[in-house]
């Protein structure tokens, strides 16, 4: 299907004249402009001769005028960094007279315009002249009024006002150069994100590619869907039929509830039609929508249908789609937002106005207001209720964002009444799409390429990881990536085999996508979520976990906990009522009996009962939750929590969250908790939180706010370990890196042992990681003796063996430090 552009659309606007002026000046060769400006300027001087005029600040003019003439002709920005730098000298040179006593002050100052100009050119997303304006200002301010200072105090640098004005000025240009960098990481990251979240494919059922959908990013897109006809003022003139738009909406795999709703709409609109036919009164229709929901189901591929309903009904002169996203509407500097979000709305009117991830809008970053995003919002509200008659703005975005972002205004819910939600594709349509878009292509799957892709597409289903991959995006790059395997593996196939050259591929290879190619394609594209990978086996978990040292009572309840996950499972698949698996828990016990370690246990658990879609543990302390002002600290814990989906949240020393010893309570740890009291509920789908401790403090956190111990209501005790396990320990750690200890040494690590735990210090020892410290300390020492005693003779034995004296001098080094 051809994109069609009206003519208006392809008409170019004829020059204006400075344009022409423009356009002849630089069709003169350089060297002509040079020869004709120095004639002019020899021209110049003699007529002041003549005339008896000075020459110094006639020449001075008409250089000025000259290099004025020439930024004008190059832009107008050009113009206006060229007018700021001479109005800046004129004011300054006379300004600075003033407190220097009429000393020459224009060498000192001269080349300050200069150099702001040549460093403002480097802060490239803003306007040189804009920059230069500031740095310039900000320069005389400070300097003149240090130079003031200097009438009044005694005794003062003569020259403290020149050097105040370029550190002045210099220090406005620093700002400005990283605020720039500042923009040009956020349009990266923005681009980032766009590029991974265009249109839905043809296979999802659009009926088009996604290079020809009829949209524009940042202007309106005039082309007509299926070929309708355009008058010269790019309105259409022949509407779609609603029939065949909805036909198209029904073509689309999936998203029957996205259907049922446009639908509903439909008749909805019909329904008033026939209202007003009849002469029966009629309420002006909600035409604003939001549609919610994770990347790549379809958002701006329904946002097009519903644009040729709204032609088709009449209520749009035409049927295109604007796309925008945060940078189409934010402007650099307070007051230009609401001209650019004007000029975007200006270029919608008439058709749709879609704003993907129009969440970013309210960027309350670290708990500060969004100035901009602000103004962007109060300038599309007011618009989208004075052209209503004339505009459709659809706000776009997934789900929990968009909750938190109509809430921040109370005009957006009221004039966004209408609510789309977009679910997710199961493993079967997320097939279907790539089954479409193989045929699309001319392609095939073979038998075996066919039962792997719908394999990997269970798995990535089971283990929540289709939203972040990108739904019908992860199909369409699921299938380009195959293809291109297979295309790989056609053209390299006999290379460095038996075969003098490779063989000539038939048709049929070059068409035909074989297993290994969806394999390859699905491992490159998981490959980029973190802690994907192949799901680990149950059986492998808890072999890891039987392998531990100790932990009897530990190793049972997880064995009873996964039981009860693995019958849980179980009578879900076979239809019977069951409970929902208790996810989040609480460890304690003393420091260093493998809390951590039976964490990430526990998430390979969870990873291979596809209850998560990732085996990963984010650890965290109270410094990774809490802000360093009110509010910041449920951005800073949301921001963890979401980097933790989908996988394990370790909130070690969780009691620290409620710190007892500020006056008036800790506001700022009751925020972290409530905020993961949220989380841990509405997430509970994709994510484990595991709140870890001491005994007693993990007691008193957990009656200090009722919501802690109805969610967290799943308690693992881990005790300390006794002196044969910790010399287990230490034997186990010492044999991975091939090292030994003799039989006294052993028989004094555990003399050691027995007598810290006899005496009740172990735990505050760490227990396990004094185990560890120790044989490092003990290996240490040995180290020092064979280099010292035998240095390169040592035989590999006396390398590897730790001796009594080893050992009972890094005891002595332990209990020295504590």
């Amino acid at each position: 299907m051809t994109r069609e552009t009206s003519p208006a659309a392809t008409r170019a606007a004829p020059p204006s004249g400075l344009e022409r002026l423009r356009a002849a000046y630089h069709r003169v060769p350089l060297g002509r402009r040079l020869v004709a400006a120095l004639v002019l300027v020899t021209v110049v001087v003699i007529l002041a001769f003549v005339l008896s005029l000075p020459v110094f600040p006639v020449l001075l003019g008409t250089i000025l005028a000259l290099i004025a003439f020439n930024a004008l002709m190059k832009s107008l920005d050009a113009f206006l960094t060229v007018l700021v730098g001479v109005v800046w000298l004129a004011i300054a040179v006379p300004l600075f007279q003033i407190p220097l006593l009429g000393r020459p002050v224009g060498l000192l100052v001269l080349p300050l315009p200069l150099l702001v100009t040549l460093a403002a050119g480097r802060a490239r997303e803003f306007p040189v002249w804009h920059t230069s304006l500031l740095s310039l200002t900000a320069g005389l301010i400070v300097g003149f009024s240090v130079a003031l200072l200097g009438m009044v105090i005694e005794p003062f640098p003569g020259g403290a006002g020149i050097a105040a004005l370029y550190v002045a000025a210099g220090a406005c240009l620093l700002w400005r150069l990283l605020a720039s960098k500042q923009v040009i990481k956020e349009s990266r990251e923005n681009e980032r994100k766009r590029s991974g979240s265009g249109a839905r494919p043809k296979a999802a059922g659009s009926g088009r590619t996604a290079a020809q959908a009829p949209s524009l990013r940042g202007r309106a897109s005039d082309a007509p869907e299926r070929g309708a006809a355009k008058g010269d003022d790019g309105e259409d003139t022949e509407p779609v039929p609603v029939d065949q738009a909805l036909a198209e909406l029904e073509d689309m795999i999936g998203l029957d509830p996205v259907k049922q709703q446009v639908r509903g709409l439909a008749a909805s609109i019909e329904a008033a039609r026939l209202r007003a036919d009849a002469g029966l009164t009629v309420e002006r229709p909600l035409r604003h929508l939001v549609f919610s929901g994770p990347p790549g189901t379809g958002k701006t591929s329904v946002a097009r249908t519903l644009a040729t309903i709204f032609h088709s009904f009449g209520l749009l002169p035409t049927s295109r789609v604007v796309e925008a996203q945060r940078a189409d509407l934010v402007g650099e500097y307070l007051g230009a937002t609401a001209i650019k979000t004007n000029e975007l709305i200006d270029s919608a009117m008439g058709g749709v106005l879609f704003i993907d991830e129009a969440y970013s809008l309210v960027n309350e970053g670290d708990g500060q207001s969004d100035r901009f995003g602000n103004e962007a919002v109060q300038t599309l509200l007011k618009r989208a209720e004075d052209d209503r008659d004339g505009l459709v703005i659809v706000l776009a975005g997934y789900d929990k964002e968009m909750d938190a972002f109509l809430a921040s205004n109370p005009g957006l819910a009221s004039r966004f009444a209408t609510r789309i939600t977009f679910p997710g594709y199961s493993a079967d349509e997320l097939f279907r799409i790539s089954e479409r878009l193989v045929a699309a292509r001319g392609d095939s799957l073979d038998a075996d390429a066919a039962r792997t892709l719908r394999r990997r597409y269970d798995q990535a289903v089971q283990r929540q990881a289709v939203d972040e991959l990108g739904n019908g995006r992860f199909a369409r790059s699921l299938v380009e990536k195959s293809c291109q395997a297979r295309d790989v593996r056609v053209v390299t196939s006999g290379v460095g085999g038996d075969e003098p050259a490779p063989r000539r591929p038939s048709a049929d290879d070059l068409v035909t996508v074989r297993s290994a190619d969806v394999e390859a394609a699905y491992t490159e594209l998981t490959s980029r979520l973190p802690g994907f990978g192949e799901a680990p086996g149950l059986e492998e978990a808890m072999a890891e976990l039987d392998g531990m040292i100790g932990l009897e009572p530990v190793k049972e309840q997880v064995r009873s906990l996964v039981a009860q996950l693995r019958v849980a499972r179980l009578r879900e698949e076979q239809g019977l009522p069951h409970q929902p698996p208790l996810r989040h828990l609480v460890f304690t016990g003393p420091p260093g009996t493998g809390k951590t370690t039976v964490a990430r246990v526990l998430g390979r658990v969870f990873a291979a009962l596809g209850m998560l879609g990732r085996a990963e543990v984010v650890e965290a302390q109270r410094a990774d939750l809490v802000g360093e002002h009110l509010g910041a600290t449920a951005v800073k814990t949301n921001r963890l929590i979401d980097r933790a989906l989908g996988g394990v949240l370790f909130v070690d020393e969780a009691y620290s969250l409620v710190n007892p010893g500020y006056s008036g309570g800790d506001a700022f740890g009751a925020e972290a908790i409530q905020t993961l009291l949220k989380r841990a509920e509405d997430d509970r789908d994709r994510l484990v939180v595991v709140l870890a401790g001491y005994t007693g403090e993990m007691d008193r956190f957990l009656v200090s706010n009722a919501g802690l111990a109805s969610r967290f209501n799943v308690r693992v005790r881990f005790p300390s370990y006794s002196a044969d396990e910790l010399s287990e320990i230490a034997d186990t750690v010492a044999a991975r890196t091939g090292d030994v200890f003799d039989d006294t040494a052993r028989e004094d690590l555990h003399s050691i042992f027995t007598h810290v735990c006899e005496a009740g210090w172990i735990d505050e020892l760490g227990n396990g990681r004094f185990a560890r410290s120790l044989y490092e300390g003990a290996c240490s020492h040995r180290d020092l003796r064979v280099s010292q005693e035998l240095g390169e003779s040592a035989t590999a034995t006396e390398l590897t063996v730790i001796t009594s004296d080893d050992v009972r001098r890094a005891y002595s080094d332990a209990t020295q430090q504590s």
